[in-house]
């Protein structure tokens, strides 16, 4: 049985670019919104206030995975 290898070379990360600027400040008022909804509201998109607390709290360069492109 041959067995064939193929070499692909991983895609660049992208670079530091004014999307990646947008991106963030999106993300931090994304964050800055979460800890502002009162409880009904989370409970109405099925997420505790420590959790909602608990991601408001992360670090702006802690993106989705998702958000890696």
């Amino acid at each position: 049985m041959t067995q064939i290898a193929i070499k692909r070379n991983c895609k660049p990360r992208r670079g530091f670019s004014l999307t990646t600027v947008w991106d963030a400040l999106s993300l931090r008022r994304q964050r800055r919104n979460l800890a502002r909804l009162d409880d009904r509201a989370l409970e109405d998109i099925g997420i505790t206030r420590e959790q909602a607390e608990a991601e408001a709290s992360r670090p702006i360069w802690d993106a989705p995975q998702f958000w890696q492109k």
